[in-house]
């Protein structure tokens, strides 16, 4: 198989696997025991939040391991807004049209539970729109969440003017507003320094740079308000309950220690392949052309659209040759339900729904860009061939 959606999850790392293993065996122990099994388990802990603190900058009181993700963008958003309405700041939340459906779910959640909530546009290249963003803010603001770079189409967002735009609207305001952003994307491919950035809040998924899947982080700014998403026996800091998956959390140090060592040569590598893809396909495949930015984005992310055909029946006809994309649309009964990112980007439907994404990693390789060039048109021909639904 050649395999090109890494953005969607990754293999897990070897290095991440061995370092897990004695957590499923002879180090079983529960960290919150006062016993050697439950020290040692402990120690693991204390060593991987350590691990994860230097990768992003932060101090290990800062670090949370959640369940991946979803769990770590849920929490921040909702924990955050809610502690701050509740310390009186204010009612109103600024999010994106692009973010992940993690993203976009839980701000619906928060106008369930009356919060006011301003979703900002983009442009035609995927990047958020600093105009509204500043345009919404108004003295009710207490958090603000938009992701660091999209899974879709790769753009990476101006996090940090973002986060000097509220620096500055906080020296005028009675309250700080939070800053939130959803990296889920940028591991392994850029650098993650939450000081530089500026944000209050990060969330990662371990499954996106070779970690174990049930497992993630949520780095919180120390004195950040916030009110916990799960109640119970108050471990991590008394902000996440539940006992904590010591197998899943010491692979996620290992793996991001090991995605954030020389993510600049990767990156580099990846961008050339992800290039060369570009080009090939725009060179041998009639009415194709790059939804998003090309230039500031994850180097390992390429969003093609295709003219004339419907994208999901061009991924079975790819998967059957061996080779795994994705699509951001989903066709049904003859309705089309188009990305909604696109859509944000102001991408024609017909466009939008021919749209694939080609997501690189570390292990691609030339031989696989090369044959992936090789069936790609022909495969693409005979599905224009049978056409596609009627808008």
């Amino acid at each position: 198989m050649i395999y090109l959606d890494h953005a969607a999850t990754t293999q897990l790392r070897p290095e991440a696997r061995e370092a897990m293993l004695p957590f499923l065996g002879a180090r079983f122990g529960n960290p919150s025991g006062l016993y050697a099994v439950g020290r040692d388990a402990q120690d693991a802990l204390d060593a991987a939040r350590r691990t994860v603190a230097e990768c992003l900058g932060a101090r290990p009181p800062e670090v949370l391991f959640t369940s991946g993700g979803t769990e770590s963008i849920n929490a921040a958003t909702l924990g955050i807004a809610y502690a701050m309405r509740r310390a009186g700041a204010g009612n109103h939340v600024i999010t994106s049209a692009i973010e992940h459906h993690a993203g976009l779910h839980v701000a619906q959640h928060l106008e369930e539970l009356g919060f006011e909530v301003t979703t900002i546009g983009c442009d035609s290249d995927g990047k958020v729109s600093v105009t509204e963003f500043v345009r919404a803010l108004r003295p009710g603001t207490v958090l603000a969440s938009v992701m660091l770079a999209n899974n879709e189409v790769g753009t990476i967002q101006p996090i940090e003017e973002l986060a000097g735009i509220l620096r500055e609207f906080a020296n005028k305001a009675s309250h700080r507003v939070a800053l939130h952003t959803d990296a889920v994307q940028a591991p392994g491919w850029m650098a993650l320094d939450v000081e530089k950035l500026g944000v209050d809040a990060l969330s990662l998924s371990s499954h996106k740079f070779g970690g174990p899947k049930g497992s993630g982080v949520l780095y919180l700014r120390r004195a950040t308000p916030f009110r916990p998403l799960l109640h119970g026996g108050g471990q991590e800091m008394q902000k996440r309950a539940g006992t904590e998956n010591v197998a899943g959390i010491v692979g996620t140090a290992t793996a991001l220690q090991l995605a954030a060592s020389g993510s600049a040569e990767r990156a580099a590598r990846v961008r050339a392949l992800r290039d060369r893809l570009r080009e090939g396909i725009l060179a041998a495949v009639p009415d194709a052309q790059v939804n998003g930015c090309q230039v500031d984005c994850v180097p390992n992310n390429l969003n093609i659209a295709f003219g004339g055909l419907e994208s999901d029946t061009l991924v079975q006809r790819l998967d059957a040759r061996g080779i795994a994309v994705s699509s951001g649309s989903a066709c049904s009964n003859s309705t089309w339900e188009p990305s909604h990112v696109l859509m944000a980007m102001g991408v024609p439907i017909r466009r939008a729904v021919g749209s694939v994404r080609f997501s690189l990693g570390e292990t691609t390789t030339e031989a696989e860009i090369d044959e992936v060039l090789r069936v790609l048109p022909a495969e693409v021909a005979a599905v224009r061939a049978v056409g596609v639904p009627a808008v």
